[in-house]
């Protein structure tokens, strides 16, 4: 394994990291919706219109999937992730719509390093996502496993 920036080690409790920012735009909206989520508000203005979230909006899947994107940009790429044995909790607070540009934060929650496994660490996080105008539109809270920085040596 490379070196990476990212091992269990430099996760600090309290911490916050930026997750850059995601042009949301309708194309994308309908392409993932057309093949993973194909309801009417997913696929269509004028249904998404007439829905309660007042326009063509992304699946909670797709926000869920572009929340990944923008964490493995961020820094679970460069990182001895070992992946995660599951999420808390995740929510979808606002509708992500056609043109809404998101940004977000994870916080370090805590860690611990894994007593049957102590090259192994579990970082708890809370991340969340905001549009364009600061409103929250997803958190989601997860523990992800890493290596410890000797280990991934």
């Amino acid at each position: 394994m490379t070196a990476t920036t990212w091992a269990y080690e430099n996760f600090v409790e309290g911490a916050s990291l930026d997750l850059g920012v995601k042009h949301v735009n309708a194309h994308e909206i309908i392409e993932f919706a057309s093949e993973f989520d194909a309801q009417p508000m997913h696929l269509d203005e004028a249904a998404g219109k007439a829905s309660i979230l007042g326009g063509l909006s992304a699946s909670g899947w797709h926000t869920c999937a572009m929340f990944m994107r923008m964490l493995c940009d961020a820094f679970l790429l460069d990182s001895t992730s070992q992946g995660s044995p599951g999420i808390e909790h995740v929510k979808w607070k606002k509708p992500v719509l056609a043109g809404d540009t998101l940004s977000g934060t994870v916080t370090v929650l805590a860690k611990r390093q894994s007593k049957s496994r102590p090259q192994l660490g579990l970082v708890t996080m809370r991340s969340e996502l905001f549009n364009q105008r600061g409103e929250s539109v997803f958190e989601l809270e997860n523990t992800g496993m890493f290596l410890t920085r000797e280990a991934a040596a």
